[in-house]
């Protein structure tokens, strides 16, 4: 569908491109006017300013709006280096597609030096129902490289009004909370913690970079029967045993407790099941153990000392291992919450809308909510005997929230298992009658999976975060051992941890996150190929380069010309980089990450063509070469904020 505007009767008004246009059909583009490299933005106006010209002479009142133009790529270089489909136009012009192409371009013919300096962007030819845009190497490479050199990158212009986060009538910065990793206080974190993490963490560097005011923010799970059940068999079984007399990280050692529950409740059940032909769940929920956990849930709503004491110790043990796993990783939060002090304000929410009706009490007394409308069925809000679910924390913390830090889109990092649970909850929200609740975002991602199965937390069958990092460190040691590079790199075991992160924080960034993944820890710190370890290889490479070119200068220093970069590699590589803020850009849109590591794996790739296929130290003139030094340096800038965008650790040697 076009999106098109209304002209006032009467009005000679009409959308001009970017550029003035002057005799002879040209456009002219200014290159150094801080727009250098909008080249497809540019071109989008230009064509929309012709298609509303021709819908001025037709006298029709619509007009189309450059933001609405599609830009591609043609299928084949020979065809140019910009394409723009004609169909959406057919309609609105009477034309078809080819003939709509064939005037455009007949339009724009070319393109040539405007008056003042100002350079020409490139040509227009018709491809069929395609209008084809040819650029001007030279003017477009030193603008290019101009404007890398000079300038931050990685920060999209204009991308803060995008209504993709802003609420209608809002043309500011948005404000954006986000919140991830959630973990629970009896286990420490795991595999699908650390996709969690990195997913969250960064996509709020990411809409950071876009210009977002980014809040993360976690969510500590530090009570309910989970809780409990640690607690629980760490006070029948723990002896007074600490982390330290165990020699344990801390975290590990709560999670141990955890697994000695599930042992023995998985004995009870079993042997009510043989004993009493119970079905399993039947049998679970009577044993024993189960029962004296959830008395000790019951006990610590009702503030029993001795069990909040405990539940202190343990609930500070985890906390402790926990934070020292998030620095280890490069994840940070402005905020943590604690379910422990926000699960009663959601019992509050849920008594107001009792009173209002909007709520009712089942004939066993538990709270529930009617969305069989929203087609959501019935849910339970409040249990028979007053103890709180996860909706009713959630519930509060929402509203808690935004009363806290006011924003214009809250972004749940969340596995896609819990996708019902955050549509009643977005429900449940707009029922109670916050306007907000419109703005509630699910960021659902896959699972993560170990080529032996799924990981089972209550029986020990799982990766744990800091195991696995020690685990992808220490290859990661043994290959730079192999290669006799210890002495190179300065810190070998340093340099093992960064390259572990950067293999590990790539590869769970490369998948889409509405995929399933299988984790394979030898495939993620392979040195070629689509892996984090070959994209700080590619730094490291360039790093060395200019080292060594900065250790000897010419003289005198030669100025660098960039207008002779103009060969087919060097060509893909500018407009690899000149593509860099748009995959920022679409990165933060689609909240995808793998859009910006796919981003960085084909500037790599163009790069090794380009160091391949053009001496850079050795080349023809040294105006050649300067000006391939400056090209090999913009990528470098392009790759360390991107490395830091997706959470992967620069290495200037490897």
């Amino acid at each position: 569908m076009v999106s098109t505007y209304q002209v006032p009767p009467g009005s000679s008004m009409c959308i001009r491109a970017f550029g003035q246009r002057a005799q002879g059909n040209c456009y002219y583009l200014p290159l150094g006017g801080g727009m250098s490299m909008d080249f497809k933005e540019s071109w989008k106006q230009i064509i929309a300013g012709e298609i509303n010209t021709l819908l001025a002479e037709m006298g029709a009142s619509e007009r189309i709006d450059p933001s609405g133009v599609t830009a591609e790529l043609p299928p084949r270089p020979g065809m140019g280096d910009i394409g723009f489909p004609m169909f959406a136009y057919a309609k609105l012009l009477r034309k078809g597609p080819p003939q709509i192409a064939a005037t455009l371009a007949q339009r724009l013919d070319t393109a040539s030096d405007a008056a003042g300096g100002k350079s020409a962007a490139g040509t227009a030819n018709a491809e069929g129902p395609y209008v084809n845009v040819r650029l001007d190497r030279r003017k477009a490479a030193a603008a290019i490289l101009t404007e890398m050199l000079n300038k931050p990158v990685g920060q999209p212009r204009n991308w803060a009004a995008s209504q993709d986060f802003l609420p209608e009538g809002k043309n500011q910065a948005p404000r954006i909370m986000v919140e991830f990793s959630s973990p629970n206080t009896n286990k420490p974190l795991h595999l699908g913690h650390l996709r969690n993490d990195i997913l969250g963490e960064s996509i709020s560097r990411i809409l950071t970079a876009c210009g977002a005011e980014v809040r993360k923010v976690c969510i500590i799970n530090d009570r309910g029967i989970h809780i409990c059940k640690s607690m629980l068999a760490y006070k029948e079984q723990g002896d007074e045993k600490t982390p330290e007399s165990a020699g344990k990280k801390s975290d590990h050692f709560v999670g141990d407790w955890y697994v000695a529950f599930s042992r023995q409740l998985k004995e009870e059940t079993e042997e009510l099941m043989n004993s009493q032909n119970l079905k399993k769940d039947e049998a679970e929920a009577a044993a024993p153990v189960l029962s004296r956990a959830q008395e000790l849930l019951r006990l610590w709503e009702r503030g029993d000392e001795e069990t909040v004491i405990l539940w202190k110790k343990m609930n500070d043990w985890t906390i402790e291992g926990m934070k020292k796993t998030y620095e280890r990783t490069g994840i940070s939060f402005d905020q943590y919450y604690f379910e422990s002090e926000t699960y009663l304000k959601g019992k509050e929410e849920i008594g107001k809308g009792l009173e209002k009706g909007i709520f009712y009490k089942n004939s066993d007394g538990a709270v529930m909510v009617d969305l069989e409308a929203e087609k959501l069925g019935k849910k339970i809000l409040l249990r028979s005997d007053g103890t709180s679910i996860y909706i009713t924390q959630d519930i509060g913390l929402a509203i808690y929230r935004n009363r806290d830090w006011p924003f214009d889109r809250l972004i749940y990092v969340v596995g896609s298992e819990q996708q019902y649970h955050f549509k009643v909850l977005f429900a449940i929200l707009e029922k109670l009658g916050f306007p907000w609740a419109k703005n509630l975002c699910h960021l659902s991602y896959g699972m993560v999976n170990l080529p032996e199965g799924k990981m089972k937390s209550r029986e020990g069958i799982v990766v744990d975060a800091d195991d696995l990092i020690d685990s992808l460190r220490d290859l990661a040691l043994e290959e730079i051992r192999e290669k006799e590079r210890e002495e190179a790199v300065g810190s070998p075991q340093e340099t093992a941890e960064k390259i572990a992160l950067g293999a590990l924080h790539y590869f769970l960034l490369s998948v889409s996150p509405f995929k399933d993944m299988l984790f394979c820890p030898k495939e993620s710190l392979s040195f070629n190929g689509n892996t984090g370890p070959y994209l700080q290889y590619m730094g490291a490479r360039i790093s060395s380069m200019l080292r060594k070119t900065d250790d000897c200068p010419s003289e005198p220093e030669t100025a660098a010309d960039y207008e002779l970069l103009n060969s087919d590699t060097e060509w893909d590589l500018l407009k690899t980089l000149a593509d860099y803020d748009e995959a920022v850009s679409a990165a933060a849109s689609a909240m995808d990450p793998s859009l910006l590591g796919t981003y960085l794996y084909n500037l790599s790739k163009a790069f090794s063509r380009f160091y391949h296929d053009c001496p850079i130290l050795q080349a023809e003139t040294q105006e050649l070469s300067a000006a391939r030094l400056d090209l090999a340096r913009a990528v470098l800038k392009v790759l360390k904020n991107a490395f830091y965008l997706i959470c992967i650790p620069f290495l200037e040697v490897m």
